[in-house]
């Protein structure tokens, strides 16, 4: 389903976010890569320490010292060149982290080359990479990792040894190149996976929490109307009283007597404006329609979603299919949530940018379930995507181009969330129809307002809304 707005509306925050919303913010602070680098060389200082004094095994220590006495400046540069809060660019941690690359390239081609059991760390920048920076300065430092492990496997001083050097075949530091190789690709690539994916609900999860602050402060904004309205009406009502026994204390020809009309009627215009506003639909905060049928929230849900040229049919159905309007059913009534008309209408808005002609939205409950099914005559989903529909980013439906990631994701989390099951199909075959079937169903008990039972819903049954 597409995630466009249709023109006129407000946009839809699941739908403009940008799938790498969080890849372009800093993901990484200075701090953390300084602190695992103060780790890293004090290991490294541990390890020459113990193999050239406490071993026996001769080092080139004051070299290998130097290496790592630059890092040393190099990290205190880097920590006081900002604050400890600052985040970087994924280009500069990616630049970090392939000088610690080098750096442990060096020293390695000090102490052995691949010979030296310490070259497998050579995969920790990677591995750091991959789990916060974007695929490309991930295989950036891939690439750097396999070119020092080419030049280590080629070039570099002998492996410190008591006696003769150790002779090594030629084949076996050639499986060992190839083996760290492999390890590199492997392993960045398989952290660079798991890490995307939890960036990626993270970043729907976000956007999903901003879609529904929007939608509670524009109900909270309706309640302060509805306060609104409600406290100016006695001093307004005062104002006219007062207008009136004006008007009539001047005489019909009096200069001031068209005046003392004018207050009074826009007195009155101020009356009946707050009077429609404590009546709308999105008053919420107490507003008499806090508390509605599921068809009037339903309709509130879909109506700025109207398409022109598509028809909006809302409906209410018995169990046994027939419209509720012709038996004695009562309705189930519900709170007016904000998660539910935004994930309701998120739903709707995509169905009416890929119908043709018509979308059928049918409310239908028993005495132990309610659902909503969302219908509409288009392409339909593509068959290969159904399974994956509401997850992150999963986009596309046959026959049309657009995405249906966030969106979708956000309106399934929020349904969710009240305690929904949503299930995506097609129109079955065997009625020669097209078009998507959205089903979402609750337990009676989880969405409907307990009270005694009364007059049945004082709404419409069946509405039918568009321009054609």
């Amino acid at each position: 389903m597409a995630e466009k707005p249709a023109q006129n509306q407000a946009p839809n925050l699941a739908a403009t976010a940008p799938a790498d919303w969080l890849a372009q913010r800093g993901l990484v602070r200075l701090r953390t890569l300084v602190v695992i680098r103060w780790v890293a060389l004090a290991g490294q200082v541990a390890a020459l320490l113990v193999v050239h004094f406490g071993l026996g095994y001769r080092l080139p220590i004051d070299i290998a010292l130097s290496v790592v006495g630059l890092s040393v400046l190099v990290n205190l540069a880097a920590s006081m060149g900002g604050p400890a809060r600052a985040r970087l660019s994924d280009l500069a941690a990616a630049l970090f982290l392939g000088y610690d690359l080098l750096q442990l390239a060096v020293l390695l081609y000090l102490t052995g080359g691949l010979e030296n059991p310490f070259s497998i760390l050579i995969l920790a920048p990677v591995s750091v990479s991959a789990s916060i920076l974007s695929r490309r300065s991930t295989i950036g430092l891939c690439a750097l990792a396999v070119a020092c492990l080419s030049v280590l496997a080629q070039w570099h001083m002998p492996l410190p040894w008591n006696g003769a050097p150790i002779d090594l075949p030629q084949i076996y530091v050639i499986a060992i190149w190839f083996a760290l190789v492999i390890a590199t690709v492997f392993i960045g690539a398989y952290a660079w996976l798991v890490a995307e994916e939890a960036r990626r609900l993270a970043d729907a999860l976000a956007v999903t929490q901003m879609a529904l602050a929007r939608e509670q402060r524009m109900s909270a904004l309706g309640g302060l109307a509805a306060a609104a309205a409600h406290e100016l009406g006695s001093p307004l009502s005062t104002i006219a009283v007062v207008a009136g026994e004006l008007m009539r204390e001047f005489p019909p020809d009096s200069p001031l007597a068209d005046d003392m009309k004018l207050l009074l009627s826009e007195s009155q215009r101020c009356r009946d404006i707050l009077a429609s506003l404590a009546r709308r639909p999105d008053a919420g905060g107490g507003a008499p329609f806090d508390e509605m049928p599921l068809s009037l929230l339903i309709e509130s849900a879909a109506e700025p979603y109207e398409k022109k040229g598509v028809e909006l049919i809302v409906r209410c159905l018995t169990p046994d299919g027939r419209d509720a309007d012709e038996v004695d059913w009562n309705e189930p009534p519900v709170h007016r949530r904000p998660e539910l008309i935004y994930a309701v209408g998120t739903l709707v808005q995509n169905a009416m940018q890929f119908a043709k002609s018509r979308v059928d939205v049918d409310v239908a409950w028993t005495a132990r379930d309610v659902s909503i099914t969302i219908a509409d005559d288009g392409p339909g989903f593509a068959s290969d995507l159904l399974n994956d529909l509401g997850e992150p980013y999963v986009s596309s439906r046959s026959g049309r181009d657009g995405h249906m990631g966030l969106g979708i994701f956000t309106a399934k989390t929020l349904l969710e969330g009240t305690g929904a099951t949503i299930d995506f199909a097609n129109a079955p075959a065997v009625t020669g129809k097209t078009g998507a079937r959205v089903v979402i169903r609750w337990r009676r008990n989880q969405l409907e307002i307990k009270r005694t039972p009364g007059p049945r819903s004082m709404i419409g049954m069946e509405t039918s809304r568009g321009i054609a």
